[in-house]
């Protein structure tokens, strides 16, 4: 994962595996009502709205394997011991 910053964006990159995962816990938790977990509705807006963004190009949750890859991309990105 790198960030990058100009004058007015900033720009995250995220692996595949890390944009998958990310993905995957984002749809979990949009699913959920957190009221106390917000202090503005803008902060719920960007979670919709990355996962929206995410859902669009990431192909990964259609394949066959779903869960199989989901715990590959898990293991990959887990700290090593």
């Amino acid at each position: 994962m790198e960030a990058i910053k100009d004058n007015k964006n900033v720009f995250l990159k995220l692996s595949n595996n890390e944009a998958f995962v990310l993905l995957e816990w984002l749809a979990k938790f949009n699913q959920k009502e957190h009221p106390l977990l917000f202090e503005d509705q803008a902060e719920e807006r960007i979670l919709f709205d990355i996962e929206s963004s995410l859902e669009k190009i990431m192909s990964e949750p259609f394949k066959e394997n779903y869960l199989e890859s989901l715990s590959r991309a898990r293991q990959e990105i887990r700290d090593k011991e």
